[in-house]
């Protein structure tokens, strides 16, 4: 995800980052341009169009279809934005949940037990990386959860597997053996399932985000009607504006397309776009909590 200061918004106009929708669209807006071009040149020195050509008249579906459009992509963003915040509260839940589990735990257990302190202060923030690694779009990263969670808990799971069943798995069993010990009594097993059923609601909460995309018909069916409708850009704007009209339908395709392109790219916020969520600066940052909860 992009750090940058919300109120040093001048410089953006200049500023253009390796995510921004012109570099995936610049081929595209050559095209356009292209296109445009052969319309205009095509319209006034071959067809002989002029004002009294019906075609001027198009512009009449552009002014209708350009709302319809607009309600269109404006739902769209909207959906896609919904997305990448319901995935940000899920971690912020995770986040939460992380330090109220630790702060139980810190409280439950006698210092005697150094062993049982130093599992959960490894295990509980293994989860989140386990959970970034999960819901990583592509290859899996495992450099920073391998890291973290060190050579006892490595044995003890298959990464080829689902990673955070296994180590909210781990967390349950080893609560019910110091439960069976005598360590943590009943009261304290009953203030402590919040926090232990949480992990699983964060991930399928996460999981039901990623794998549930924008249905493709409706996906497919707003581009093709972005396509369709900067298509007949030139026939209309021709008449008024001339060559002038290669710009003006280049830029309108920029912003149209640009839309859909960002809606597309925050919709899965567990990637490795530049837009997407910084899960591995969260996962360190319940690391660096629960390790200064635990001393």
């Amino acid at each position: 995800m992009i750090k940058y200061n919300t109120k040093d918004w001048f410089t953006f106009i200049f500023r253009i980052h390796k995510g921004d929708t012109i570099r995936i669209l610049f081929p595209l807006m050559l095209a356009i341009a292209a296109y445009t071009g052969f319309v205009v040149f095509a319209g006034m020195h071959f067809l002989n169009l002029d004002e009294s050509s019906h075609l001027k008249n198009i512009t009449l579906m552009h002014v209708v279809l350009g709302g319809v459009i607009s309600l269109l992509l404006v739902f769209r963003t909207n959906s896609a934005y919904d997305r990448w915040w319901e995935g940000r509260r899920q971690w912020g839940d995770l986040t939460n949940n992380a330090r109220n589990l630790a702060f139980k735990l810190n409280a439950f257990l006698p210092l005697t037990l150094h062993e049982d302190r130093v599992f959960f202060r490894t295990i509980i923030p293994a989860y989140a990386f386990a959970l970034r690694n999960h819901l990583l779009s592509g290859e899996a990263d495992y450099e920073l959860f391998d890291r973290q969670v060190g050579s006892n808990l490595i044995d003890k799971i298959d990464k080829e597997k689902h990673l955070p069943n296994q180590l909210a798995n781990l967390i349950y069993e080893h609560v019910a053996k110091l439960h069976q010990q005598g360590v943590i009594s009943d009261t304290h097993l009953y203030l402590l399932n919040d926090e232990l059923r949480a992990f699983a609601n964060v991930c399928g909460a996460c999981e039901r985000i990623k794998n549930t995309p924008i249905p493709f018909s409706y996906s497919v069916f707003i581009k093709k009607f972005i396509f369709g409708y900067v298509m007949t850009l030139p026939f209309g704007y021709m008449f008024t504006l001339g060559y002038l009209s290669i710009p003006i339908v280049v830029f309108i395709f920029y912003v149209l397309a640009s839309l859909e392109l960002i809606a597309e790219e925050i919709e899965d916020p567990f990637g490795g776009d530049s837009n997407d969520l910084p899960t591995d600066r969260m996962a360190m940052n319940i690391h660096h909590n629960v390790s200064d909860i635990f001393r």
